[in-house]
């Protein structure tokens, strides 16, 4: 399979566009919104509470949303939560450049966004089944991760740029207008697949006890989705700690702390590409459990760094490692099952990786605030490490598929 296969389907060349803009503003808006929290705050707990009200409303609303995926638009879902989040990105930055703005009030949008975030998350990753079929969807899958991990090396680069020369408040206006390229790509694709009717003919609750009655009775979907929020608990919240590697270990700024954002991405890309290239692969499996052992490992090195050119190549491995067992680990989930349930089932992925990262954040910060951010990522390095090896024993139980 040719890695940019996918893109030969016009629908999701637009959508793949519009995210990469999109993102990009994301990403920016992500850095300035970290170098924001510590300056004003210079507190290491509250940038993993922060980090912690961003994504809890994944953890309390994906599921609901999972079961509206599946019974709504999702084009019309996701022009609703874009247009949101394009409007809450605006209010950030006229507080910013007005010099109103306060800890609470970012708390307050912070929530808000992450609200929305819930509602897009799922409808996105089940959407895309509905632009390129089934053939195309592990390719498409990896190639969306090379857009949103693409943006990843920009936007935070352009960040460190951008508040250097234009200040805080640029940062958060330019995420709002890049917004508008994925409204306008959803705006101009043609022919759209119809949505999938949940099974179940009852209410929500119905529908989710379907959903979890599936789950239960297919161990290796769920090893997959506890082993997603394994990495999501104790290794993806380096990011919000970012600032403190950068300002108090690496002693670097805002432009440096943009480098060490970019390093992770351009592994991430790296990672993204390997996913799109291995679509067809047998040895995806497998695939999953070397890339988890590498950002483990690399995660264990990257806190003990004291040297900034090293940390950049540390983080160069955990994004390769991150995105390559998340984004294989995607699509061998949605590959493996029912289309009219893929929006639910999507929902309780999203909660393992993005709603269970919260805590991760509120752990790491409590840790952090009586020992140091090192320890603390050494310790969930570690973790992680002892995680993918007990997996890896059982994995002729817990981990065979038939389209892998």
């Amino acid at each position: 399979m040719k890695i940019f296969s996918s893109l030969e389907v016009k629908n999701f060349r637009l959508y793949w566009f519009g995210t990469i803009i999109s993102m990009v503003g994301n990403w920016i808006q992500i850095v300035a919104q970290g170098w924001l929290i510590y300056s004003l705050t210079k507190s290491e707990f509250l940038l993993g509470f922060i980090g912690f009200l961003a994504s809890i409303p994944v953890l309390v609303f994906s599921l609901p949303s999972g079961v509206i995926a599946d019974r709504k638009s999702k084009r019309y879902i996701l022009f609703i939560t874009q247009a949101v989040m394009m409007v809450l990105a605006l209010i950030m930055g006229l507080l910013v450049s007005t010099g109103a703005i306060k800890v609470w009030q970012i708390m307050v949008i912070v929530f808000l966004n992450g609200t929305a975030m819930a509602l897009d998350g799922p409808t996105r990753q089940s959407f895309i089944l509905e632009l390129v079929g089934a053939d195309n969807l592990p390719n498409a899958i990896g190639l969306n991760a090379t857009a949103f991990h693409g943006a990843r090396v920009i936007g935070p680069a352009a960040a460190g740029i951008i508040i250097g020369y234009l200040g805080l408040a640029a940062c958060f206006y330019i995420n709002a207008v890049s917004f508008l390229a994925t409204l306008i790509a959803l705006f101009a694709m043609k022919n759209v697949a119809g949505k999938h009717s949940a099974a179940s003919g009852g209410g929500i609750l119905d529908a989710l006890k379907e959903a979890f009655g599936y789950l239960v009775s297919n161990k290796n979907i769920m090893a997959l989705i506890i082993l997603v929020a394994v990495q999501s608990l104790i290794v993806m919240p380096y990011t919000n700690f970012m600032p403190v590697f950068a300002k108090e270990i690496l002693h670097s700024d805002a432009k440096g702390l943009g480098l060490l954002m970019s390093s992770a991405g351009l592994g991430a890309v790296l990672g993204a590409l390997t996913v799109a290239f291995l679509a067809r692969s047998k040895r995806r499996v497998m695939m999953v459990m070397y890339s988890y052992m590498v950002f483990s490992v690399f995660l264990i090195l990257f806190a003990l760094s004291k040297n900034f050119v090293f940390s950049q190549i540390c983080l160069v491995f955990i994004g390769w490692g991150t995105v390559t067992s998340l984004a294989t680990m995607n699509g061998i989930v949605q590959m493996n099952v029912p289309n009219e349930m893929r929006g639910r089932i999507m929902s309780i992925y999203m909660i393992s990786f993005a709603g269970v990262m919260p805590f991760g954040s509120l752990i790491a910060g409590i840790i952090s605030s009586f020992s140091s951010v090192q320890v603390t990522f050494v310790l969930f390095g570690t973790f992680s490490m002892i995680a993918c090896a007990g997996l890896y024993f059982k994995k002729e139980r817990y981990l065979k598929f038939r389209q892998v």
